[in-house]
């Protein structure tokens, strides 16, 4: 049995919710080298000729030590001029583009139009920022999100930060799925000897998680990988800690709860995390089967982020040895 200290780690994830467990796990592992962080790229789109990509981008600069901790997204210390510049010339400003983070856009878009892979890309933009884990996107392929509303199919960002969620939703799809290949490096780390976990970090699940399992091979890896499967709760107390999730659920007939996210998962974990706030949902969840851990799971502080990694990583420890 690999031990604690030498176990690889995949983690599942969006942006601001997942990378701030991305970033406890960061830190409490020996070597932050054993853990592969595998972003969601359904948000992924192009606007104003650049390839954004805010999942990546969100993990990227919150695992360099570069994020704006206020608004969890973005650069620390970012200015607008050019955004400014562009509204006075009549651009379409909805969607936010700092001076500092264009850099990364217009440096991704030049080598994607030369050819180069997505995660080829990432990697080397993570070396360059000091990212001390490994981040890689669900796939190389574009698989783009589509929230279906009362108003008709949007675009992710379209829905997300041009209507601010407005429109109630109906659905979603997942645009080229079935084309897509999953990352290499994400099905040979499930693959792995030695790999101690796979962590569903507490994001969206309809519109961050989903688009992942969403991409052929994904699932049946998952299902024939050893270790143990833990998700996260992102619903505490009925309410979602960040973004439209509850939102979402309650639009579709789902009541928002952790028990309901644990249902969403069902046949995928072995392990499940949920706030105390949430604790008399437990005993539900483990009656289908599902190991159950009660724990803070709302991460303020740094100190909050890495007292949930050690919750789940010694939890998918018990799991991993009683199985």
């Amino acid at each position: 049995m690999t031990s604690s200290a030498d176990a690889r780690y995949v983690a599942l994830s969006g942006g601001v919710g997942g990378a701030k467990l991305a970033l406890g796990l960061c830190d409490v592992l020996a070597d932050p080298g054993r853990l592969i962080v595998v972003a969601n790229t359904g948000d992924d789109f192009e606007h104003l000729g650049l390839k954004v990509c805010p999942d990546l981008d969100t993990l990227t600069y919150t695992l360099a030590g570069l994020a704006n901790e206020e608004t969890g997204w973005g650069r620390a210390g970012e200015s607008g001029a050019f955004m400014e510049a562009l509204g006075a010339l009549g651009g379409e400003t909805w969607f936010f583009l700092g001076d500092k983070d264009l850099a990364i856009h217009v440096e991704r878009t030049r080598r994607l139009r030369t050819g180069e892979s997505l995660s080829a890309i990432t990697s080397d933009l993570c070396a360059r920022l000091g990212v001390p884990a490994r981040i890689v996107p669900m796939s190389d392929d574009p698989v783009p999100t589509i929230v279906e509303t009362e108003d008709g199919p949007l675009a992710f960002q379209h829905y997300f930060v041009r209507e601010r969620c407005r429109p109630r939703v109906l659905g979603f799809r997942h645009e080229g799925a079935a084309q897509a290949r999953p990352c290499a490096a994400f099905i040979d780390a499930l693959g792995a000897p030695g790999l101690g976990a796979v962590i569903v970090c507490p994001s969206n699940p309809y519109i961050s998680i989903d688009p992942i399992l969403a991409v052929p091979g994904v699932q049946g890896a998952l299902a024939a990988c050893r270790a143990p499967v833990i998700a996260v709760s992102p619903i505490v107390g009925g309410k979602a800690v960040k973004g439209p999730t509850a939102k979402m659920m309650a639009e579709r007939g789902i009541a928002p709860s952790a028990a309901a996210i644990a249902r969403h998962y069902a046949g995928l974990i072995d392990g499940f995390v949920l706030d105390e706030a949430d604790r008399p949902q437990a005993s539900a969840i483990a009656a289908t089967g599902v190991a159950v851990e009660v724990a803070p799971t709302v991460m303020t502080s740094r100190a909050d982020k890495q007292a949930l990694a050690r919750t789940v990583l010694a939890f998918a420890g018990r799991i991993g040895a009683a199985g």
